[in-house]
């Protein structure tokens, strides 16, 4: 992209720090609510069930923030309309903030009753607004900045946030674990993490304000025709592609929560290793995990998006195959699992984004984008604890593995039709 003389251009390299930073912030808040569905809530908000029942009842609220997420996204576009991108930015994070942080007041069941469980459902809720609206199409201009033969590279930086927020939110829960009783964890300790996330929020949001409220940045955003299209006007012109984004990155998010979430769920409910030992090799998987989506950048510069987003599909249905008796097995093979998980998830995921952004026409690329990845994570992510769970606790560990092979083949047949569609066009 040109840029007008007498403006400096917007780096690749300055964008990417943005991304990097604000994904980062999203995805630890998020994280540390999945953490604390296992660790945490089974014993503070329903303690009146056994522990795998509250685990299931935790992964029940868990999905509200995916559910919750494309209306926060019609909303702040709105606002974004009215009042710009920095309002919509501030009010978005902000929000995420407070929503985190209201968690970590949260009195208990036993203070509370019932009630404690309908607003942890709440502060959910609003997390998925939140997030929804934390969109700043900084993806979408680092990729129409990056050069054209290293925009997979750029691409992946994006997704990088996702195993960072999880590095950090981990090692946060293993240092509360390790320095505290249970009975201090559960009684005050947990309630840290969400205060943490607050105070991340804030530095996410000067981070990408900064950058936000440049001239060089709103520039960027103009010539590239990147502007909020109202929700219905792109469900009525771009719903298939919308659909098809979907779908398309299906097996990679299908992976993301049973790579990231579940199995810490599954390990605690059989009681075969202890929650440090857990944690402390998650974060080992969260190294693999940066170190895949570096390499996915690197891959799909020299072979495609699509072509290693359908390749790592495939690894994925393999994994699948041999994730049971891994997880079925000895705390090694265990921990095994859990690292290749990692390393294959961050493969996979680092390219999981705007795979099918070409489709759309310019202008609706900048809310294409931001739907398209709220339908993705609702349709292969929110509901993945929940189900591999109560599956694998009802049917075995094979029930998880046809779980994901259904991710796959959604994604292959995805790929396939936007291959057919990209040949029509």
């Amino acid at each position: 992209m040109d840029t007008p003389a007498g403006h400096s251009p917007l780096a690749p390299g300055e964008i990417a720090v943005g991304v990097v930073i604000g994904r980062a912030s999203e995805y630890f808040d998020f994280f540390v609510f999945g953490i604390a569905c296992v660790l945490v809530f089974p014993s503070v908000f329903f303690p009146f069930v056994d522990q795998l029942q509250g685990m299931l009842y935790a992964f029940g609220i868990f999905p509200l923030a995916f559910i919750a997420r494309p209306f926060g996204t019609a909303l702040f576009m709105t606002i974004q309309r009215h009042w710009g991108r920095s309002t919509k930015l501030t009010a978005a994070l902000f929000l995420l903030g407070t929503a985190t942080a209201g968690i970590a007041f949260l009195p208990s069941y036993a203070s509370l009753g019932g009630w404690s469980i309908a607003l942890l459902a709440f502060f959910r809720v609003l997390q998925g607004l939140a997030l929804g609206g934390s969109w700043d199409g900084l993806p979408s201009l680092l990729s129409l900045n990056a050069p054209p033969r290293r925009r997979n590279w750029f691409a992946m930086l994006g997704q990088l946030g996702a195993p960072i927020g999880f590095l950090l939110a981990n090692a946060l829960f293993l240092y509360l674990t390790l320095s505290v009783d249970s009975e201090d964890f559960l009684s005050w300790a947990w309630r840290y993490p969400f205060f943490v996330a607050f105070a991340i929020n804030v530095v996410a949001l000067f981070a990408r304000l900064r950058l936000v409220l440049t001239h060089e940045y709103t520039l960027a955003l103009e010539e590239s025709d990147l502007e909020p299209i109202s929700t219905r006007e792109m469900i009525r012109k771009q719903g298939r592609n919308i659909l098809l984004g979907g779908f398309a990155a299906l097996a990679s998010y299908a992976l993301f929560h049973i790579v990231t979430i579940y199995p810490l769920s599954w390990i605690v409910a059989q009681g075969s290793q202890g929650i440090d030992q857990v944690l402390t090799v998650q974060m080992f998987g969260a190294v693999a995990g940066i170190l895949g989506t570096i390499a996915s950048g690197l891959v799909a510069d020299r072979i495609g998006k699509r072509t290693t987003l359908g390749l790592m599909a495939v690894v994925i249905g393999v994994l699948s195959l041999f994730a049971p008796l891994l997880m079925g097995g000895s705390a090694l093979q265990q921990d095994l699992c859990i690292v290749a998980g990692f390393l294959l998830l961050g493969l996979s995921y680092g390219q999981a984004s705007g795979t099918v952004t070409a489709n759309f026409e310019r202008r609706f690329r900048y809310t294409g984008a931001a739907l398209t990845s709220d339908f993705a994570w609702l349709i292969g992510a929110a509901f993945a604890p929940l189900v591999a769970l109560g599956l694998s606790i009802e049917f075995g560990l094979w029930a998880v593995s046809g779980y994901l092979l259904s991710g796959v083949a959604c994604t292959l047949l995805a790929l396939r039709i936007n291959r057919r569609i990209g040949n029509n066009h």
